[in-house]
């Protein structure tokens, strides 16, 4: 009888330590990701992600870029404009908003499914240098400081997949968005005049920015131009939650 009572004992201690083991394991609400499909870019980007419902969810993503990385870009190559191959640095930041179709269980993070909404700011800095052949068959050593800024906004479809009670693999599957793109340049060794009728034509066939229906309408008197089209995202990132 007294072993009863002291298994009955030891089960009724046994209680507040459970409870507060399952109470811990409830508040995993925080997730901390980096983006693995950046890297190669030399981005990297950081993402943080809190719960804020059953189905909800907000993240903010920052990512910074070096001009090092394994993905170089051409520079622009005419018969008439011949440039460095493009390099760029700048950051950028993404506001999001989550809706995941399953609930949370076992205090795991929110994961599965998932549509939102995004918005996203970047800004970039490249040099652009080369020469210039004009009408008269002249050539022309030319430099200028770049600048590029995107604002965009749109939809987006993912799914997260757990791998264990911590980590999990996020696949953003698809992000379609409108952009606003700013670009500036400033006159470090300017070419003549006649330069940026031929620059805005190479630039509207440049590969880089095949995906992008761009109206460039650089002048020797404004050195900006901007334009709106479609944007897009995606991506994989590796996350822990906690």
């Amino acid at each position: 009888m007294k072993t009863l009572y002291l298994l009955v004992f030891i089960c009724f201690l046994s209680l507040p330590l459970v409870a507060q083991e399952n109470m811990v394991t409830a508040q995993q609400k925080n997730e901390v990701s980096i983006e693995l499909t950046d890297l190669p870019t030399s981005f990297f980007s950081m993402n943080y992600e809190r719960v804020i419902g059953k189905h909800i969810s907000v993240d903010l993503g920052i990512g910074l870029k070096s001009k090092d990385g394994l993905i170089k870009f051409s520079g622009i190559d005419t018969d008439k404009i011949k440039t460095n191959d493009i390099t760029y640095s700048g950051y950028k930041l993404i506001p999001e908003f989550r809706y995941y179709l399953h609930e949370s269980t076992n205090g795991a993070m929110l994961n599965g499914f998932y549509f939102g909404a995004y918005l996203k700011y970047s800004d970039f800095s490249s040099d652009l240098e080369g020469t210039y052949i004009d009408s008269e068959a002249v050539s022309h050593f030319f430099k200028y400081k770049g600048d590029i800024s995107v604002t965009s906004i749109g939809l987006m479809i993912g799914y997260k997949l757990p791998v264990s009670k911590h980590f999990s693999i996020d696949f953003l599957i698809a992000g379609p968005g409108s952009g606003s793109y700013n670009f500036k340049l400033k006159n470090i060794i300017p070419p003549p005049d006649e330069f940026y009728d031929d620059l805005n034509t190479a630039l509207e066939n440049y590969s880089l920015l095949d995906l992008i229906n761009s109206d460039f309408k650089f002048k020797n008197n404004k050195l900006s131009s901007n334009f709106g089209t479609i944007s897009f995202r995606y991506g994989i990132s590796l996350g822990y939650s906690f």
